[in-house]
């Protein structure tokens, strides 16, 4: 891998971790700041909103080099880390997440450029899936271990390690990505045209619903394996690595497929498997060989779709709303983060407590997801470019 993308991967696994990690510490986090475990869901619902608000940076900076914007982006995320190390109560901590939230969609949104930029004609999406890979290793590799800490130490070591990983990627980015031009100034109200198609719009209701679904579950992971699965609190970092990996694996198909097929079809048929696995989580009685598995196959579908989804954006951002229109696909996903998050503790409420109807809850939101992928693929995505993907191969 390009030391370029070596650098924007190290970005996308600290704002990886920093959004997932909630996850897997959520039980000692509520129990810490003295609230129930529907409540702590703020604490992930809070960041989901600083990414919506932090996408803003990016009308301002049109003119900044990316370059200079990722390392803005990560000293951001080093205040808002260090801040929820040091938070000493719960509304304290949702500031601290908020923050950190901030530099999230404007990041993805710049590094899906720069990688589109510096990639091989024709390897485009494994290029932005390489620099998606940091995100999934952070779930593969950082999630858990934060887990752990939060077990065996205290939950603030994870989010002090994670400011610690901001600082040195401020370094790797002023060393190892090139200078790249920024994007044609086409003014504030000319980086949102792309918002008069129907096309981008459809994309980004497919994001947000069909991540509202997933997160509907995904938001209580860590209970749902131990209530519903029987595994114990020890064990579930493990199952939070075998989540990481599904992510890396399906990020990496997804990106591969993406290159040489449609778009739209790739992310389609990606959040199809993420459908399939929440169907099971309700119908399914548990055990723990059956929620190891679902976890697996439900973090694979949700990482298939986010090369697809990132490409395309900046391409229907083309013209100087690249920025934006990149950063819009996390916006929309972390919207439906925030709006998952509520949905699962609203099941949770409703159906005493019952981990497995976090996914009855979330299967009409990626039914609906899957309907609009498909339509955007059948009606809109008319020109694959396909050709334009195309790479001349030497032989002999």
């Amino acid at each position: 891998m390009k030391k370029s993308l070596l650098a924007l991967a190290a970005g996308a696994f600290i704002l990886g971790a920093a959004e997932f990690v909630m996850m897997g510490i959520l039980p000692q986090t509520a129990a810490a700041t003295g609230v129930d475990i529907p409540t702590a869901g703020h604490f992930i619902s809070s960041y989901a909103i600083g990414v919506c608000i932090g996408t803003l940076i990016l009308v301002f900076g049109r003119k900044v080099p990316p370059k200079n914007l990722i390392i803005l982006f990560m000293a951001i995320a080093l205040v808002g880390n260090l801040l929820s190390a040091v938070s000493l109560n719960a509304p304290m901590l949702i500031v601290a997440r908020f923050i950190s939230g901030l530099p999230h969609g404007a990041f993805f949104g710049t590094a899906t450029l720069i990688a589109k930029t510096l990639a091989e004609k024709g390897k485009e999406a494994q290029a932005v899936a390489a620099m998606v890979t940091g995100q999934t290793v952070a779930n593969m590799l950082g999630v858990p271990a934060g887990t752990l800490m939060a077990e065996f130490m205290s939950w603030r070591l994870a989010f002090a390690i994670l400011a610690a990983w901001a600082a040195m990627t401020i370094v790797l980015t002023a060393v190892w990505i090139p200078f790249v031009p920024p994007i044609k100034d086409a003014g504030i109200a000319g980086q949102f045209k792309f918002l008069t198609h129907r096309g981008p719009w459809v994309i980004l209701a497919a994001v947000f619903t069909g991540n509202a679904g997933v997160f509907c579950w995904w938001s209580y992971v860590s209970p749902w394996l131990q209530r519903t699965g029987d595994w114990p609190s020890d064990l579930v970092p493990l199952l939070m690595m075998l989540a990481g990996f599904g992510m890396v694996v399906g990020g990496q198909i997804g990106g591969k497929i993406t290159d040489r097929w449609r778009h739209a079809g790739t992310a389609a048929l990606g959040q199809a498997i993420s459908l399939t696995g929440l169907v099971m989580v309700v119908l399914l009685p548990g055990g723990r060989w059956t929620t190891a598995l679902l976890t697996f196959w439900i973090a694979f579908g949700l990482f298939f779709i986010s090369a697809p989804q990132q490409l395309l954006m900046t391409e229907a951002g083309q013209g100087g709303g690249e920025l934006i229109a990149g950063a819009a696909v996390q916006v929309a996903f972390n919207f439906g983060n925030a709006v998952g998050s509520i949905v699962g503790g609203a099941m949770l409420t409703s159906f005493n407590m019952d981990y497995r109807f976090t996914g009855l809850g979330g299967v009409p939101l990626a039914v609906l997801a899957v309907g609009l992928l498909a339509f955007y693929s059948w009606r809109c995505e008319t020109d694959t470019q396909a050709a334009q993907r195309m790479r001349e191969v030497k032989v002999g």
